[in-house]
């Protein structure tokens, strides 16, 4: 719940806030202590918990499906066995619908890692909204935001590494005079209209990476400010609301993690299309 000597504003400004390290004209190198100050330090300071917590997840995941993999049996599969193997077979069967163009052994296991680490790093929502921040100020930490997806540093990242992959197959598949030929051309074959192709195609493939990580950090953040905003609600009204928007985002998280999945794996296969 709120703490008794903050306004509701101030709440929601705090859980918001980042804990953000970089350089301050007046501080030098150091911890963001306000919202003002680590817009003071500009685009190269950190968000320390948005890095620890992806990374963590991102180690999560690593060492779960290892030590399944690992204990991995041909008889009955325990339960945990069991669910491993049905995100294999969903991710399986969306890489064999969506990629439709070529055979590229990355696209499945980027596909499987991109799936179950934004899941998991969307599953942190399901925390407490006040646990991390009460816990961690107990030992001299400010602020603690606890989804990296609701960090636009996290999704936008992400994005911006299926847009370097894009451009990648798409010289490497095309070459790079085919892939000129291809913004060039499309979707108007003829010379007097590449100019009008080049600017429609260029803001097309631009926007892929804007799309994918604005979509993506939109709905959480939307979802962490409705989470904070039911907190601050007299405790039987939170908990009443609390539960039922808690189990729905577990739908949202899940659907979330398929989008960028999906339509990463739908680029790639447009990259590999010879037109």
């Amino acid at each position: 719940m709120a703490g008794n000597n903050s306004t509701p504003t101030e709440y929601i400004q705090h859980h918001l806030q980042n804990l953000t390290y970089g350089y301050h004209p007046e501080n030098g190198w150091s911890l963001a202590h306000s919202a003002g100050e680590a817009q003071e330090m500009g685009f190269w300071a950190i968000h320390l918990d948005s890095m620890g917590w992806s990374l963590a997840m991102g180690a999560l995941f690593i060492w779960l499906f290892r030590m399944v993999g690992k204990a991995a049996t041909t008889g009955v599969p325990g339960k945990l066995q069991c669910a491993i193997e049905m995100v294999f077979e969903f991710v399986e069967g969306t890489v064999r619908g969506a990629f439709l163009h070529g055979k590229n052994p990355v696209i499945a296991p980027l596909a499987l890692t991109l799936f179950v680490w934004i899941f998991l790093m969307n599953l942190l929502k399901l925390v407490p909204v006040d646990l991390a921040p009460q816990l961690f100020a107990k030992f001299g930490v400010e602020y603690m935001k606890l989804v990296p997806t609701t960090d636009p540093n996290v999704t936008l990242g992400m994005a911006l590494g299926v847009f370097c992959l894009i451009i990648y197959y798409s010289i490497k598949v095309k070459g790079a005079g085919g892939f000129v030929k291809e913004l060039s051309f499309t979707p108007f074959n003829h010379w007097s209209l590449i100019p009008f192709n080049l600017v429609m195609e260029l803001i097309g493939l631009l926007v892929k990476p804007l799309s994918l990580g604005l979509r993506l950090f939109g709905n959480m953040f939307a979802g962490e400010v409705i989470f904070l905003l039911i907190a601050l609600l007299p405790f039987w009204v939170s908990w009443t609301l609390n539960v039922p928007w808690a189990i729905f985002h577990i739908l949202v998280i899940t659907l979330q993690a398929f989008i960028f999945t999906v339509l990463t794996v739908v680029y790639l296969s447009a990259a590999h299309e010879h037109h």
